[in-house]
């Protein structure tokens, strides 16, 4: 077996082990992205509904907050709770491309680069389908995938509706798994911080 095979296969296996991801082989793909999306009306308040499971959310009750900052960008403020306790993390969102401003770019930190945080659909008021992928040497992917909605629920329709459009987009979500948004006011807050892969 040739060293570059093997050792791709090795980087697979890990990933998949310890960030609970199914990686894919080849290059990510693209996906379209919501058609005049407007930054400003996709501020506010998210619930995270639906997921592919993704290692750095262990918790339940998962939202972020969007708030538009005056150089363009915006703060982003995560939150889940986890054994009772409800942990935080800020981070920063920005339009990477201006041509197609659905294709953000997100960090929580000042050392890591952006990743891709991609609006593929939203109609701002009550929900938004979003993709992120991280591609390795073109020879895999790992993807993340999100339902969000304004309201910690949403229909069993909206629900397959954004599942659809995922796979209209080549995105196996066969794995998507629904977020836990019940008890969500019974928690001690310590304001501790969790850490995102992303």
């Amino acid at each position: 077996m040739d060293i570059q095979v093997c050792f791709a296969l090795s980087l697979v296996a890990s990933l998949a082990i310890v960030n609970a991801q199914v990686p894919h082989w080849g290059a990510c793909p693209e996906p379209s992205t919501q058609r005049g999306f407007n930054l400003r009306r996709f501020m506010g308040r998210w619930f995270e509904v639906a997921k592919l499971p993704a290692q750095f959310e262990k918790g339940k009750c998962i939202e972020t907050n969007f708030t538009l900052v005056s150089d363009g960008s915006a703060l982003i403020q995560s939150s889940e709770i986890l054994n009772g306790e409800v942990r935080r993390i800020e981070g920063t969102a920005v339009v990477e491309d201006q041509k197609n401003p659905a294709k953000l770019g997100i960090s929580f930190s000042y050392i890591l680069p952006y990743t891709p945080y991609w609006v593929i659909s939203t109609d701002y008021v009550s929900s938004a389908v979003v993709y992120s992928c991280t591609d390795v040497f073109r020879i895999f992917h790992v993807d993340f995938a999100w339902i969000l909605g304004r309201s910690r629920s949403l229909s069993e329709s909206t629900i397959q509706c954004a599942k659809q459009i995922f796979m209209e987009n080549r995105i196996d979500v066969s794995r998507m798994i629904a977020s836990s948004q019940k008890d969500c006011d019974r928690t001690t807050d310590n304001r501790a911080v969790f850490q995102s892969s992303l």
